[in-house]
């Protein structure tokens, strides 16, 4: 059983990435379901889990099972690289009620009770559940949300030099074990059986730590998505500030040392302030100096500017 989107050479011109707060706030609901099978996850359980003791979670965990199909209209396809959690959850607000109970209705049903409760409503239910996520979202996830998008960023960072570099043969290498690329042919082993073109805007790749360790695809009608394991989530909870060799922050400074001892892989400005948990114009200072310094060299791709360590960065930090 797999999913298989084929390509045109146009369509491999259109593959794009994408990140969704309101996809990771979804998938983080199965992480609260069931923790054995997210253990990376533990450290945010800990925290958030006492805070939804009075939360009613009842219209959510209907609608997001342990396992199998979740309704669609939950997570609808990024429409812009980095969309705004408000602007997400009213996309979900606007969906159609009838479409709303169709998808509802292809859910395996864990509460019977609920499910029939939002199939007699759908209008209502809709605005229960987009209320739900918002109330969700401010408890469990926006205040985490700047460390997981700073991981994502990362890993698009990292997963776009490579699809610069060999293609998108490359770039599919090592997603994930369950996705292949055959020439042009994208394959995906899913519990279900689906075929057809890509076409439209093309297919948009999400990467997500919460639905980790497993991807996801969405299909037709809407746009093709794929939701895979992004790069360094197993790290998530214990990256902080970086521990820094005290002679090189005696030698060039703390924070200076600190960013530069992050720069394992290239990152912008935006992610390295979010990482180190501070204004994105103190860590463009201390860039400033260590690129005079020839420590850290600068490159533009896209609308991004990406840092990297030079040579002499690499040995500073690999030498003390």
């Amino acid at each position: 059983m797999a999913i298989e989107w084929r390509f045109r050479p146009d369509d491999v011109a259109r593959l794009r990435f994408a990140f969704s707060p309101l996809w990771e706030l979804v998938s983080s609901l199965r992480v609260l379901r069931t923790p054995a099978r997210h253990s990376i996850h533990l450290p945010w359980l800990r925290i958030v889990r006492p805070r939804l003791r009075s939360f009613d979670l009842t219209d959510l965990l209907a609608l997001v099972p342990p396992d199998g199909y979740f309704p669609d209209f939950l997570t609808p396809p990024p429409d812009t690289p980095l969309p705004d959690f408000t602007a997400e959850l009213q996309r979900v607000r606007l969906t159609p009620p009838d479409k709303a109970a169709e998808e509802v209705g292809w859910v395996e049903p864990v509460d019977p009770v609920a499910i029939q409760r939002f199939l007699r409503d759908p209008a209502e239910g809709v605005r229960r559940v987009a209320d739900a996520l918002e109330a969700f979202w401010t408890l469990a996830l926006a205040e985490f949300w700047p460390r997981v998008h700073g991981l994502l960023e990362a890993d698009v960072m990292w997963r776009t030099r490579r699809l610069a570099s060999g293609g998108v043969r490359e770039l599919f290498a090592d997603l994930h074990p369950a996705v292949v690329w055959h020439g042009d042919r994208l394959v995906a082993s899913r519990p279900y059986q689906y075929s057809g073109d890509i076409a439209g805007d093309g297919l948009v790749l999400v990467p997500s730590v919460f639905r980790w360790p497993d991807v996801a695809v969405l299909c037709e009608p809407y746009q093709p998505m794929l939701i895979y394991p992004a790069r360094g989530s197993g790290n998530l909870w214990s990256a902080g500030v970086p521990c820094t060799p005290g002679a090189l922050s005696a030698l060039i400074g703390r924070t200076r040392a600190q960013i530069l001892t992050a720069l394992v892989d290239p990152a912008s400005t935006s992610a390295l302030a979010r990482r180190m948990e501070l204004t994105a114009g103190a860590v463009s200072q201390h860039l400033t100096v260590l690129s005079d310094g020839g420590l850290v060299t600068r490159q533009r791709i896209g609308r991004e500017v990406l840092y990297r360590r030079t040579a002499v960065g690499d040995a500073l930090v690999s030498g003390v």
